[in-house]
């Protein structure tokens, strides 16, 4: 029986070279595809669009060539999903973008929606388990998700990485001036929704990596490292960068914070 090995692709971390004979997309003539390994899903945080993880995906596949970008998921406003599958007969590991259309709706109608695409891919790729990369917001869903969406329909998480992700809210009162809507009041300090994250346990078997800067003045360090107290210490890593010019937007433009995702999905 031939089988024909092709490229996919999620939405949320890296690969390495060695990695390459792991993740990958096998399809029998005579049988439905099935994914094998771990693909890696990104999300984009409040706000975000492609755009948000899509010059890291363009550096890792084609600067660093760690991979390639196997699916983009589009949510509608409304929970409908579309999927496109860009592999195009290429052999790489799996990187999966996941964007939001309403990327101002609440954590837990944007938890639903990452979870409804993570529930797709497992239904028509037969993806049994994921990494996950979340920007700001798109941090918190991913952790809401690991904590929530344990039942077998769903994908499982190996690795998660957050970057900027205030997860003690953010401080400045004057960012809620300009931002008034749903996720902007479950990104409040003390927020009914942080309070319930706080609430739920989060698996003991899953490596969570936190980087943060000093130069973000949206998620500010001291709220980032409140992550460390929701996960189990011996799964839990963190890197604070000292660096005032590494703002907020400009955590997922950095070349070093590349190499730190890479080092911790691909390398331990």
């Amino acid at each position: 029986m031939k089988k024909q090995i092709i490229i996919i692709t999620l939405s949320v971390l890296i690969v390495s070279g060695a990695a390459l004979s792991v993740y990958f997309y096998q399809k029998d003539e005579t049988q439905a595809g099935e994914y094998t390994g771990a693909p890696t899903v990104f999300i984009h945080g409040y706000k975000g669009t492609e755009n948000s993880f899509g010059y890291m995906l363009d550096r890792f596949e084609n600067i660093h060539r760690w991979g390639n970008k196997g699916f983009i998921y589009y949510v509608k406003e409304n929970g409908d999903i579309v999927d496109y599958n860009l592999n195009n007969g290429r052999y790489a590991p799996t990187f999966v973008q996941i964007v939001l259309e309403d990327n101002r709706a609440s954590f837990k109608d944007s938890t639903e929606w990452v979870a409804k695409v993570l529930r797709h891919l497992k239904n028509n790729y037969r993806v049994e388990d994921v990494n996950l990369i979340g920007h700001s917001m798109g941090g918190i869903l991913a952790v809401k998700y690991t904590m929530e969406y344990t039942r077998n329909e769903y994908p499982t998480v190996n690795k998660l990485v957050a970057i900027g992700s205030p997860f003690d809210g953010i401080y400045n009162e004057g960012y809620f001036e300009l931002h008034q809507d749903a996720a902007a009041e479950d990104l409040k300090p003390d927020s009914h929704a942080l309070n319930m994250l706080r609430e739920n346990m989060f698996p003991a078997d899953v490596n969570v990596y936190s980087i943060a800067s000093t130069g973000d003045s949206v998620a500010v360090p001291e709220s980032v490292k409140t992550l460390r107290y929701l996960i189990p210490e011996k799964n839990f890593q963190e890197t604070i960068i000292d660096d005032p010019h590494l703002t907020h937007s400009a955590l997922h433009e950095s070349l070093q914070i590349d190499e730190l995702i890479h080092s911790f999905l691909w390398q331990d």
